[in-house]
C-alpha cells in the first residue's frame, strides 16, 4: 500500500530482510535524518544544498519515504538553478514532511 508519505511495501520488505535489524536500521535512518535536515538549514552554497538533498532523497527513497524522497528530488534539482530563490519554502515543507 502506499498512502501519501510512506510506502508501505517498501517498510514490509525492509521488515522481511532485516527481521531483528529492522528496529536499528529505523532509528539510524531517523538519526541520519535529523543530521540531513540540519546540513539542508546550514547548507553555505548550491552545491551543499544539492549534496544534502541528493543524500537525503536516497535515504528516504530507500526506507520508503515517498513525499519526502520527491520533496529531495526537487529541493536537489532547485540547488542547480540561480538564482536559489524560493528554496526555503521548499526546505520548510520537506520539515514539515520529515515530522509527518
Amino acid at each position: 500500500m502506499v498512502d501519501m508519505h510512506i510506502d508501505h511495501k517498501v517498510l514490509r520488505n525492509l521488515r522481511e530482510v532485516m527481521e531483528g535489524g529492522y528496529l536499528q536500521l529505523l532509528e539510524t535512518f531517523l538519526e541520519d535524518s535529523e543530521r540531513r535536515l540540519s546540513q539542508l538549514h546550514k547548507a553555505k552554497d548550491a552545491a551543499e544544498l544539492g549534496l544534502a538533498a541528493h543524500s537525503f532523497k536516497g535515504s528516504s527513497s530507500n526506507m520508503g519515504a515517498v513525499e519526502l524522497a520527491r520533496l529531495c528530488q526537487q529541493l536537489e534539482e532547485r540547488a542547480r538553478q540561480v538564482p536559489l530563490y524560493g528554496i526555503e519554502d521548499l526546505i520548510n515543507r520537506i520539515d514539515q514532511e520529515y515530522q509527518a
